[in-house]
């Protein structure tokens, strides 16, 4: 009896170090899952100055969210007019810079006032740090910030810039190359960044970064795109299905409901509601929903929380909820500012920062209630378009140029 006791302790406190384990890890863009869901429960809501633990000046400028994995956390940044693209590491009690590399030097490629040079957010796996800069190429680094490889995705012609982040499945980082002159999704290996699998994509304008998704057959990487949803085969990058019915450039990520998947466009439109596990073209017949979106850009990605879908568009910020099964729009309100961040979801409610750095707490629902609005003390010339990060009961909230630390 003793021993089953000791046993079943041990187990519960190997569940609970798991648990808090996998909490306090942010690895990629929108998170664990790449949904911007967090299973965090404490924290804050309302903040103000006096809440700030620590900040930090950054090198340079840069638009990547901050991914955390233990005591570190992983940006990007530019300087130079984006001449040189800098990886750092910053220590995750403190905010003090461990270590930061100049990832590429060379002569930028165009693109928008608003996009700048280091917008995509790195992925980790605890061992491996990815970050990708378009022309800048793709680079890998440990975690003591050595560089272990680098690659040359091509040239990313276009006039908006690139903002498509990286994921790491098994031993492949697979990253979406959209541009206007070339555009593919590539598989390369995690260890050397030699390509694995290289698939053809329609020439667009693209930022949507890849969701993983597993079916019982496979796993699927989903991409958004200018005329609708893609899927590959996550390990050979074979082409599985197209979901088509919008059209918009599509910036926002898709998302998970259930056994459903949510798309975006990007422009007024049509959000899409599809199943993974399909193949070939699945029109609106095949599809779950589609659901009009009218009025305004779409920057930011959708999150669900709960059996509401929240989507917030760019200018004006209007906050819209939906019933994620139905695709039927439930309640919306007018938020101030203009909104490039994704929200991220924690205890049921949304997090999102517009522009100026007011970070809006969302409770979804028949009428979405603005539970807070939260602001810091900022310099004029700060703008905030990375989403906001939670760790470890606190939030990261980044500027172009300061990550800020923000307790209870």
């Amino acid at each position: 009896m003793c021993s089953l006791h000791r046993f079943l302790t041990l187990g519960a406190s190997l569940l609970l170090l798991s648990v808090s384990h996998a909490e306090s890890n942010w690895p990629r863009w929108r998170g664990p899952a790449g949904t911007g869901v967090s299973s965090a429960t404490d924290l804050p809501v309302q903040w103000d100055n006096s809440n700030v633990r620590w900040k930090t000046e950054l090198i340079g400028q840069g638009q990547s969210s901050p991914v955390v994995w233990g005591d570190q956390i992983f940006l990007t940044a530019a300087t130079e007019g984006g001449r040189n693209r800098v990886v750092m590491c910053l220590d995750r009690e403190s905010g003090k810079l461990l270590w930061h590399d100049v990832a590429w030097t060379g002569e930028p490629e165009k693109t928008n006032g608003m996009n700048q040079y280091a917008s995509a957010t790195c992925a980790t796996d605890g061992k491996h740090v990815v970050a990708f800069f378009g022309r800048g190429g793709i680079h890998c680094y440990d975690f003591d910030g050595e560089k272990l490889w680098s690659r040359d995705l091509g040239k990313f012609e276009g006039p908006w810039g690139t903002a498509s982040s990286p994921i790491i499945y098994e031993d492949l980082v697979i990253q979406n190359c959209d541009a206007e002159d070339k555009a593919s999704i590539v598989g390369l290996d995690k260890q050397t960044g030699k390509t694995v699998w290289e698939t053809p994509r329609e020439k667009h304008r693209g930022w949507s970064s890849p969701l993983l998704v597993e079916t019982p057959q496979r796993t699927e990487v989903v991409i958004n795109g200018d005329q609708g949803v893609n899927s590959y085969e996550a390990k050979t990058g074979e082409e599985l299905w197209f979901a088509g019915g919008h059209q918009g450039r599509g910036t926002p990520t898709v998302t998970k409901f259930k056994d459903i998947l949510i798309a975006v466009g990007g422009r007024s439109g049509n959000m899409l509601a599809m199943k993974p596990g399909g193949t070939g073209t699945i029109d609106e017949a095949g599809q779950v929903w589609q659901t009009a979106r009218k009025g305004g850009r779409d920057l930011p990605s959708p999150v669900v929380i709960g059996q509401y879908l929240v989507v917030v568009s760019h200018r004006p910020g209007v906050a819209t909820s939906y019933d994620a099964a139905t695709g039927k729009e439930l309640g919306k309100t007018r938020l101030e500012g203009k909104f490039s961040a994704s929200p991220i979801a924690a205890n049921g409610l949304a997090y999102i920062p517009n522009e100026s750095g007011d970070v809006f707490v969302l409770r979804p629902g028949e009428n979405l209630e603005v539970v807070a609005k939260n602001q810091l003390d900022i310099a004029d010339e700060e703008t905030f378009r990375a989403c906001v990060t939670p760790s470890q009961g606190e939030l990261l909230i980044r500027s172009q140029r300061v990550l800020y630390c923000v307790g209870k």
